[in-house]
């Protein structure tokens, strides 16, 4: 599969969620707006920085029919630990063989204390009720980055 851009179509894919969930992309058609942010780690910093403040908005989403999915490629287990944690009121996804991953291109050599590894590079994706990619966030700083998520989705509606 090709990784989609701004204005076609994402193919359809489906994933394993907490809650005892499948995630399927084309469940949202026509439905809802969808929010996929990739991250690289349960539990750390930055990442649950990024997953409080997308809890924290989320009523705000779901007012301008849109919902949030979190995508790294812990395991469901640890997925589920992390959301009952910080009460995370939307799903997190468990990508453990990188397809949502390969499909949008997040996977990216990093420098990890010294040595170069293959890490998640935190990003996120806006697709429409059409199923189209409407907005991509790539190498993404938490700052601030939810709230420019937020407006674009706004400005769908």
């Amino acid at each position: 599969m090709t990784t989609p851009t701004l204005g076609t179509p994402v193919p359809d894919f489906s994933l394993a969620a907490t809650a005892g969930l499948t995630f399927r992309l084309s469940d949202f058609q026509e439905k809802a707006n969808v929010v996929l942010y990739f991250y690289p780690k349960d539990s750390t910093p930055g990442c649950t920085t990024e997953g409080q403040d997308f809890r924290d908005a989320y009523t705000e989403f779901q007012a301008a029919d849109t919902v949030v999915f979190g995508i790294s490629r812990d395991s469901l287990k640890s997925h589920e630990n992390f959301k009952a944690k910080q009460a995370f009121p939307f799903e997190l996804l468990a990508d453990v063989d990188e397809i949502a991953c390969k499909l949008f291109d997040v996977i990216k050599l990093k420098n990890m204390y010294g040595k170069q590894v293959l890490g998640i590079e935190r990003s996120t994706f806006l697709i429409d009720k059409q199923g189209m990619l409407r907005h991509e966030w790539r190498k993404v700083s938490v700052k601030a980055h939810v709230a420019a998520v937020l407006a674009a989705v706004q400005a769908l509606v």
